[in-house]
């Protein structure tokens, strides 16, 4: 199990430090763990899949907004 610090976070996501600790106060986005002391960092697999769900959702708004509209009869 491989724990990002916050650089690595912001590098993966494109998201602005103030942007993850205020997604992740509101549950839209993996919460920090405490290291030592006053570090914190992120589960890999937590980023990743918070990523994937991202790409995910995205697709699926593509598809709906690009769909075939019905023939008529």
């Amino acid at each position: 199990m491989r724990v990002l610090r916050l650089a690595e976070v912001i590098e993966k996501t494109g998201l602005a430090r103030s942007t993850i600790y205020k997604y992740a106060d509101l549950g839209r986005f993996p919460r920090p763990i405490s290291l030592v002391g006053a570090s914190v960092g992120w589960l890999e697999a937590e980023v990743a899949f918070w990523l994937a769900s991202c790409a995910g959702a995205s697709s699926e708004e593509s598809l709906n907004e690009f769909e075939a509209p019905s023939e008529a009869a």
